[in-house]
């Protein structure tokens, strides 16, 4: 019995190149690079302020603006530096603004 050709091949993506092709992904420098969090010292703070709504994202992305302590639009939290909450920070990156908190 013959095989099925694959459903995708031939088939391109958005930037004209095809699914799996070396060298797709994203751009990295330039302007399309997104800005690096700040760097805290150990035991440092962030200020994590929301500047866009969670309305008309994931439920995860509002869930962990709630686990951030994010409740609403222009809501400012500080929080710790450590690993946890800047993993949930980079869920989140498009919706939120980070400073580094000066002691």
């Amino acid at each position: 019995m013959p095989k099925k050709a694959d459903a995708s091949a031939g088939r391109k993506t958005a930037t004209g190149r095809k699914k799996g092709a070396p060298g797709g992904g994203t751009a990295v420098g330039g302007a399309e690079a997104a800005e690096e969090m700040p760097r805290g010292g150990a035991g440092g703070r962030l200020r994590v302020t929301q500047v866009r709504s969670g309305i008309g994202h994931a439920a995860t992305f509002r869930r962990t603006l709630r686990a951030l302590g994010l409740k609403h639009h222009q809501d400012s939290v500080v929080v710790p530096d450590n690993p946890s909450i800047r993993g949930m920070i980079k869920k989140v990156e498009h919706l939120v603004k980070v400073e580094a908190v000066e002691d």
